[in-house]
């Protein structure tokens, strides 16, 4: 039912003016988590789908509100809006109840206004953080409810995120709602115990939020910066906390900070812009000395884990002034590093891709004979663009034809389509001029 809702905002939004979509979508990515957070520790997790549908109903009010004119202050408007539908709330579960008690409004509304205080939303999230991570959630069904509870995340967008079928993300939250209800999970934080059991499931999850920004599966856009900045920020909550402190957490936070330098230099005007032509002065410094900071601070830690070889990864990219500068036969290490750790079809790309900078290209045809395509899924055009790169660069033009064909059928995200449509041109100038 939500995210039929949130189909009927962007339809609405789209009818009116478009940076009127964008700010309330902006606010969505932004607010969404933190509403469904503190109304659920105003209400508790038995109550989600409810406060789920009253958050959504939420911003449609303000799509609609503000089709003729924008607040001045559109998130003062959304929070003062979510606390009037926490009151609206109250009354209703109390109905439902059987227990139809008066309500004071007044004194409502000032244990509710408190609620909402700066440090009380931060303190609600980092505990929904936890929630997702149950001990009796499956992994799958911890990281579908976390994108979903937290940074509102469509079915299609987890799908995509994750690699799998829409129809599967449905079942998995289903079934951790229904485990919320049998068990009568609360919004807590886990035991001090249990605290570094849950992290690995807390950190995977704004992987997944980071990486969607960076490389956002929809079809009208490649990166969002909303998100990016959402798994920063959640990052940084839990950094703030001694306790939750680790050196996985530190290179996680590295790795966000390595990206995010680059994001401006992602896109031009005429689409994407690969990392080699990206104009290295557009980097943003600041960002890079934070993320050097955060790797040399995990390595204060006992803990070694995926993100310190991918931190370690981005930090060579950052590193080097110019893409001829870049240190492929380190950054290949550290891939072969990952890979013993984390087998994948993608670390394996990777790689290919690795071997085609440096012309090593039997090395580069094994790594592609090995991969399954079908199992990247929504990823599969990145395969066979690969593929087409092998061939470009061997001398084969109709192979390399046909392997850009199938990318772009495959690829749903118009800037990237754009991209292989221009290689695909690069590649039949080829074909033309060996002819």
């Amino acid at each position: 039912m939500i995210w039929a809702e949130r189909l009927r905002l962007e339809k609405l939004c789209n009818l009116t003016d478009k940076n009127e979509y964008q700010i309330v979508d902006h606010l969505f990515r932004h607010q969404y988590g933190k509403m469904v957070a503190i109304l659920s520790k105003i209400f508790g997790l038995s109550n989600l789908e409810l406060i789920e549908d009253a958050v959504q109903d939420t911003f449609l009010r303000a799509a609609l509100k503000w089709r003729n004119e924008l607040p001045e202050n559109p998130e003062a408007w959304l929070t003062q809006a979510a606390k009037n539908r926490a009151v609206d709330l109250l009354r209703q579960i109390n109905a439902e109840k059987g227990r139809r008690e008066k309500v004071f409004h007044g004194a409502i509304t000032l244990q509710i206004n408190e609620y909402f205080l700066d440090h009380e939303v931060a303190d609600s999230q980092l505990r929904m953080i936890f929630v997702a991570c149950h001990p009796s959630f499956t992994n799958e069904e911890q990281i579908a409810f976390a994108l979903k509870a937290i940074s509102g995340f469509s079915m299609k967008e987890i799908a995509a995120a994750l690699l799998q079928k829409e129809e599967t993300i449905k079942k998995r939250l289903v079934r951790a709602r229904k485990k919320i209800q049998d068990l009568n999970i609360a919004l807590t934080y886990p035991a001090p115990n249990e605290i570094q059991e849950r992290m690995s499931g807390v950190l995977q999850i704004i992987y997944l939020i980071f990486n969607e920004g960076f490389h956002s599966t929809k079809p009208g856009a490649l990166i969002s910066k909303d998100l990016c900045g959402e798994a920063i920020r959640l990052c940084k909550l839990l950094l703030i906390k001694e306790n939750f402190r680790s050196g996985s957490l530190y290179a996680l936070f590295a790795l966000q900070c390595f990206h995010a330098s680059r994001l401006e230099s992602k896109l031009g005007s005429d689409g994407i812009i690969d990392l080699k032509q990206q104009d290295r002065s557009q980097w943003y410094i600041p960002l890079i000395i934070l993320g050097n900071d955060a790797l040399n601070k995990s390595m204060e830690y006992n803990d070694r884990s995926i993100y310190h070889i991918e931190a370690a990864i981005a930090s060579e990219h950052v590193k080097a002034a110019k893409f001829d500068q870049t240190d492929w036969a380190q950054i290949l290490k550290l891939y072969e590093e990952m890979y013993l750790l984390m087998p994948s079809d993608h670390i394996l790309l990777s790689m290919a891709s690795i071997y085609l900078q440096t012309n090593a290209f039997a090395e580069a045809k094994l790594a592609l004979d090995r991969i399954d395509s079908d199992s990247m899924n929504q990823r599969r055009y990145l395969f066979h663009g690969c593929r087409a790169e092998y061939y470009e660069k061997t001398g084969d033009a109709i192979n390399a034809l046909q392997e850009i064909d199938l990318a772009i059928e495959l690829c749903s995200n118009k800037h990237e389509q754009q991209y292989l449509r221009t290689k695909r041109k690069k590649i039949a100038g080829k074909d033309i001029s060996n002819k």
